[in-house]
């Protein structure tokens, strides 16, 4: 605010003073210049009435000749008066107008209403630094789970498009470069509410700067950023950032997974779903050789992962300075073309491949290399990348085994990580399983759901967020995770939840039986359709209805329940 007064100080300057100049010569002169009262004596303007004449006679209002008739003399000061006071005004009403289309000043009116808006906030809230194909779909995922959040972002088209979103929350929104130390200050990065930035600009050199700012400033807040290059990835590991998010070693890494383990690997997808839509369908990835179009970030990292798994690669790369650049660390079948051609696909054996990877940046070339492929061998196995959401109608309709879509990759993996705590550690655990274990969770999760992807979420059993349960832990009352899946409603039929992982202490169990004991202090992760998480929260929150759940007997509630449930007791034993 300190900005925006400043320039209006600085341009309004030489109009204020004019203005006061021309004020207190009209005042003056009306105040010196004899008048006549009704009677014929002479009179004067005192101070006041003679400034209440020249404020409504200076902007052309006028009132007349009060309190009396003017003299010839006061006429001709008063026709002086308004000319010198219009053409003041006209020209501080310019100045005016050239001030609020300055752009310094529109932008410092901008800052100054996002930083009203964000220490307005009285909520957890996040900091998206970044806007584009990423941050925009990240920002409408937040929004819908009730998550606030502000967004910096340095392109003014992205912040126009924001502003032109249709959200369920306000999303305050800076245009400027969130490098700067100090628009992270702006955007709340020292305000207690601030609970963790979210660097995902284009730039690596950017998103390295954000994370390294945030934990200085502010080291106990959860900072994730997304890079592409292993350096950047190295160089915030040094600072301790909480979470690296490189899309493309994320996609192949997980493409890597659904060869080894594809239940596994849908497992995750479902998890990480919005609640509501249908159920995906399993993705098998074959085995045998591979062709990889385009031996750039993502080139190398689905190389690097097929062939940790095992798989033969093939590698075609245009771009002839890269694989000059690179000698010394290109994989043993290389053909230098453009994989649009029919040629270097050939040459790369595309006829006997299980599968072909188009991971270029240009959509456009994408396709083209999957089709050529897909028409030399129906067979196949076609990934390809997709760069610009804008391009999903045409990605849908090529009818793709799997779309590499980096902002949407690196969604999954932020959502998971601030939107359901310890979802990411049982992944993580999840990983780790054998198909039979996955598969059987899978069923379990589709007969729970009824073939709707589910909600998932984390319960903690402490006396804010469970003070029925706590209640019942503090009076030795034994809580099992089978009493948590009760029906509160009809006690014989339980409520279709699977308790995905059970953490105590920082140790983690997964699927706990219904016959798991639970402790005050315990933390469940839950999955199950949408809706359910609110009749478990009720439950949770109502320790009669808790204990009810668990043995069966009524309860009387409040001072008259409980009478007439005495009377009751003492007739039946009479």
């Amino acid at each position: 605010m300190e900005k925006v007064i400043f320039l209006f100080l600085r341009q309004m300057r030489v109009p204020l003073i004019l203005l006061i100049v021309a004020y207190a010569i009209s005042i003056g002169g009306l105040v010196l210049i004899p008048g006549r009262d009704d009677q014929g004596q002479v009179w004067h303007y005192d101070f006041f009435h003679a400034f209440y004449f020249v404020s409504f006679t200076g902007p052309t209002i006028g009132f007349g000749e009060i309190p009396y008739p003017l003299t010839p003399a006061q006429r001709m000061w008063v026709v002086f008066t308004v000319y010198l006071t219009v053409i003041s005004w006209l020209f501080a009403i310019g100045k005016i107008f050239a001030l609020v289309q300055d752009p310094a000043f529109t932008r410092a009116m901008s800052e100054a209403r996002f930083i009203r808006a964000v220490r307005a906030i009285r909520e957890p809230f996040y900091i998206v630094c970044g806007y584009g194909e990423t941050g925009s779909r990240l920002v409408r995922s937040l929004v819908n789970r009730q998550i606030r959040c502000v967004v910096i972002e340095r392109d003014p088209e992205h912040v126009a498009d924001l502003h032109l979103e249709e959200l369920a929350l306000d999303v305050p929104c800076m245009c400027g470069d969130a490098s700067v130390t100090r628009h992270l200050r702006e955007a709340g990065l020292r305000l207690p509410h601030c609970v963790g930035v979210l660097a995902l600009t284009g730039s690596d050199r950017a998103n390295v700067k954000i994370a390294v700012t945030s934990k200085l400033l502010r080291p106990e807040l959860q900072v994730i950023a997304r890079v592409a290059s292993r350096e950047a990835a190295n160089n915030l590991e040094s600072f301790n950032t909480d979470v690296i998010i490189n899309p493309f070693e994320s996609f192949a890494e997980h493409t890597g997974l659904a060869v080894r383990a594809p239940s596994i690997h849908l497992l995750h997808r479902w998890l990480v779903s919005l609640p509501g839509n249908p159920l995906d369908a399993s993705v098998c990835p074959p085995r045998g050789h591979w062709v990889i179009c385009g031996y750039g970030r993502f080139g190398q990292a689905m190389t690097r992962y097929l062939n940790a798994e095992g798989i033969d690669v093939s590698v075609i790369e245009s771009d002839r300075a890269r694989v000059d650049a690179m000698r010394g660390n290109l994989p043993d079948r290389l053909v230098v073309g453009s994989a649009t051609d029919p040629e270097p696909l050939h040459e790369a054996g595309i006829e006997s491949a299980a599968g072909v990877v188009a991971g270029t940046d240009d959509d456009a070339n994408n396709l083209s290399m999957v089709m050529t492929a897909q028409q030399i061998n129906p067979r196949l196995f076609r990934i390809a990348r997709q760069n610009k959401r804008d391009d999903d109608d045409i990605f849908r309709a090529a009818r793709l085994d799997l779309v590499m879509e980096p902002s949407r990759v690196t969604v999954w993996q932020v959502l998971s990580l601030i939107t359901v705590h310890y979802l990411a550690a049982f992944l993580a655990e999840a990983r780790r399983q054998d198909e039979a274990w996955a598969l059987a969770l899978l069923e379990r999760i589709r007969e729970a759901t009824g073939g709707l992807t589910p909600q998932t979420w984390m319960t903690r059993l402490n006396r804010q967020d469970a003070p029925g349960a706590a209640q019942l832990f503090e009076r030795g009352s034994e809580i099992r995770v089978g009493h948590l899946r009760q029906d509160p409603r009809r006690r014989e039929r339980k409520l279709p939840m699977v308790a995905l992982m059970h953490v105590r202490h920082g140790q983690h169990t997964l699927l706990p039986d219904d016959d798991f004991a639970l402790q005050l202090g315990d933390r469940v992760l839950w999955t199950a359709r949408e809706g359910l998480r609110d009749q478990l929260a009720w439950l949770l929150h109502n320790p009669d209805q808790l204990a009810f759940a668990m043995d069966g007997q009524e309860r009387p509630v409040g001072a008259i329940g409980r009478w007439w449930f005495k009377q009751r007791r003492a007739r039946k034993s009479a």
